[in-house]
C-alpha cells in the first residue's frame, strides 16, 4: 500500500549508507527573500501596491499583508470590502466562506461585528446537518450483526487491464460504512482515487454493495476527499437499514478491544477482532494513527474500527501484508474534524504555515511547539516567526506539543487569519497573525527550492550549515543537530565537516537523496561518502 511503503522504504533508507548513487549537482536559489524593512517609504508604497493586487481575488490575504504593514487606512480599507464578500457569502447560503471571512476579520479587529448574524451564528449555520455530525440517526445498531449491515463494499470498476496479451477486470475493491441514513458513507481515498485523480486518464466507475446483496452493484458519487488523511465521503441514493454513530477515541485506551468490518481479499461482510497495540505511529504526513492487531488485508481499506458500545473509533486504513497483527487505522477524531468540509468543499486542501518542528519538551513535561525551521517568504517567516520559538496557543487555545497543532490545523481551511502566541528564543512572550497557506503536495520539494542549503537541510535531512569555504561552495560545517532526525541516527555531530555532492529529487519513490563526502567525530574522522534520503512529505511540517 503506497501510505505505507512511503515511510517504511523512507526508513529503510535512512538505516543503511547507500554508495553510488548518481546525484544531480546542487541546486540553489539566486537569493531568498528577507523581511521587508516597513521604514522605507518606497517599501511601504510596493507594499501597497502588491495588497491592492491582492484585494480582488485574495482579500484575505490582502487584510493579513495589511495587519503586517500596520496602516490602520489600508487595513479599514480591507476590511470594507472582506465584510461586504462576508455578507454576499451569507446571502448565497456559503456560510463555510463567510465562517473565514469572519474569523480573519476578528483576528485583525477583535471587537468588529458583522451587520447581520455573529460568528456563532455563523458557524452554527455551516455545521448544520452534516452528515455523522449534527444530523440525528434513528437506524442506530444494537448488537454486532447489525453493526455488520452497516458496513458495505467499495467497488470501482476501472475496465479491462491487458497483461500478456490476455485481458483482465481491473477492479478496486475496499470497505466502508454508512453514518447517515442519507446515504452518506464514508471510505479511504486511496479506494477511489482514480475516481478523483486527474493524473488517471482510464475508464472508472464507482458502486457499493450491501453486505446481504453481494450481487448487486449500487452507482455512489464522489462527494469529498482528503488524499492526505486518506479519508473520502460517498453518496448513493437509498436509504440503509443501519447508521452507525461516530465515537470519541479519548474514550480508548491501549490493550481495549476493537473489531474491524470489512471485505478483506473480497469476502464481504467479515469481521475480526482484536486490540489497539499503539495511538501515536506517524505513518501519515499529518496526524497519528492507531496500530491495531486485528486481521485487515486487501479489501479492508475503508471499512470500520468499532469499540464495545458499537461505536466507530477508527477507519481501517492500512496493513503489512507479511507481518501478521501489524496494521492501522485513522483515529475517527480526524474524521470528526473534517467532516464539515468533506460535506462542503469537495476536495479538502490542507492549510500551514510554512515551518517545520517539534514538541518542545522538559523533563516529561510538553511545553509547547518548537519551531525548528521557518520558510524564507513563507506565512510564519513574514510574520515573524523564528527558529527557537516556542507556540504556546493558536486561535485562543493551548497547544502543547505537534500533534496538538495538527489535531486544531485539521479544523482550519486555508486563506484563514489565526492570532499565534509564542515565546521567543530568548524567552519574550509574543505574539503574531499567521495566514493560513495552502499546504504544497510535496512540503520538502518546496523547502529545497526555495531555500539554501544551509537552511533547507533542517527540515530535510536533520542539519544546519555553516559555509566553511571561500573556495568551494558546496563545503559546510555541521553548526546544529536535530535530535532524531536523519543526521543525528547517521551519527553526524556538531562541527563535522559535510561536502554536499548533488542533490536528486527522485518523485517515483517519493524521496529526495543528497550524496555528501564527510568526516565524522563519532566515526573517529574517517573519510566516508554517502547518500542519504528523506520524504518529500513529513508530519512535522505545520
Amino acid at each position: 500500500m503506497k501510505l505505507l511503503v512511503k515511510f517504511f522504504s523512507i526508513a529503510s533508507l535512512l538505516a543503511c549508507v547507500l554508495f553510488c548513487v548518481s546525484c544531480k549537482s546542487v541546486r540553489q536559489p539566486a537569493s531568498v527573500p528577507e523581511p521587508l524593512n516597513y521604514s522605507d517609504e518606497d517599501i511601504v508604497q510596493n507594499e501597497i501596491e502588491r495588497i491592492n493586487s491582492f484585494m480582488e481575488k485574495e482579500p484575505v490575504r490582502a487584510l493579513w499583508r495589511a495587519s503586517l504593514l500596520g496602516r490602520e487606512d489600508v487595513i479599514e480599507r480591507c476590511i470594507d470590502y472582506l465584510s461586504t464578500r462576508l455578507e454576499a457569502s451569507i446571502e448565497d447560503k456559503n456560510y463555510l466562506d463567510a465562517k473565514r471571512y469572519y474569523k480573519s476579520i476578528i483576528a485583525v479587529k477583535p471587537d468588529w461585528k458583522a451587520k447581520t448574524y455573529s460568528y456563532s451564528q455563523i458557524e452554527k449555520l455551516a455545521y448544520a446537518d452534516i452528515p455523522g455530525i449534527t444530523s440525528v440517526n434513528k437506524k442506530v445498531p444494537s448488537k454486532i450483526s447489525e453493526c455488520m449491515k452497516a458496513a458495505v463494499t467499495i467497488w470501482v470498476d476501472r475496465g479491462v487491464k491487458v497483461k500478456n496479451g490476455a485481458g483482465y477486470a481491473d477492479v478496486i475493491i475496499g470497505s466502508g460504512f454508512f453514518i447517515d441514513e442519507r446515504g452518506y458513507i464514508v471510505t479511504n481515498h486511496h479506494v477511489i482515487d482514480s475516481m478523483v485523480n486527474p493524473k488517471y486518464e482510464g475508464y472508472s466507475r464507482l458502486y457499493i454493495k450491501l453486505s446481504d446483496d453481494n450481487l448487486t452493484k449500487i452507482p455512489a458519487k464522489v462527494v469529498g476527499y482528503d488524499s492526505l488523511l486518506d479519508l473520502a465521503l460517498l453518496k448513493v441514493e437509498i436509504v440503509p437499514e443501519y447508521v452507525l454513530n461516530l465515537g470519541s477515541s479519548t474514550d480508548l485506551e491501549i490493550g481495549d478491544k476493537i473489531s474491524a468490518i470489512g471485505t478483506p481479499v473480497g469476502l464481504e461482510g467479515t469481521l475480526t477482532s482484536g486490540i489497539v497495540s499503539s495511538f501515536d505511529r506517524k505513518l501519515l504526513a499529518l496526524g497519528n494513527v492507531f496500530q491495531i492487531d486485528a486481521a485487515v488485508n486487501s479489501g479492508n481499506s475503508g471499512g470500520p474500527l468499532i469499540d464495545s458500545n458499537l461505536k466507530v473509533q477508527a477507519i481501517v486504513f492500512a496493513g503489512m501484508l507479511q507481518l501478521q497483527g501489524l496494521n492501522f487505522a485513522i483515529p475517527v477524531e480526524y474524521l470528526k474534524q473534517e467532516l464539515v468540509y468533506l460535506y462542503g468543499r469537495g476536495e479538502i486542501i490542507h492549510p500551514w504555515i510554512g515551518c517545520f518542528g517539534n514538541t518542545k519538551r522538559e523533563g516529561l513535561k510538553k511545553q509547547g511547539l518548537e519551531v525548528q525551521y521557518v520558510l524564507s517568504g513563507g506565512s510564519g517567516f513574514m510574520s515573524g516567526l523564528k527558529p527557537g520559538d516556542v507556540i504556546t496557543s493558536f486561535d485562543g487555545k493551548q497547544i502543547s506539543s505537534l500533534d496538538d497543532f495538527n489535531f486544531m490545523m485539521m479544523s482550519y481551511e486555508t486563506e484563514t487569519i489565526v492570532e499565534c502566541c509564542y515565546i521567543s528564543a530568548d524567552g519574550e512572550e509574543k505574539k503574531c497573525l499567521v495566514y493560513l497557506d495552502k499546504r504544497p503536495e510535496n512540503p520538502s520539494v518546496t523547502v529545497y527550492n526555495s531555500d539554501l542549503i544551509t537552511s533547507s537541510f533542517v527540515p530535510l535531512f536533520g542539519m544546519k550549515l555553516i559555509p566553511s569555504s571561500t573556495t568551494n561552495r558546496n563545503s559546510y560545517t555541521i553548526e546544529k543537530i536535530i535530535l532524531g532526525s536523519t543526521a543525528d541516527q547517521m551519527s553526524f555531530s556538531e562541527n563535522d565537516s559535510v561536502t554536499i555532492n548533488g542533490v536528486q529529487i527522485d518523485q517515483k519513490n517519493e524521496v529526495i537523496i543528497t550524496t555528501l563526502a564527510t568526516k565524522r567525530k563519532k566515526k573517529a574522522f574517517l573519510d566516508v561518502s554517502m547518500s542519504l534520503a528523506t520524504s518529500l512529505d513529513s508530519p512535522y511540517y505545520f
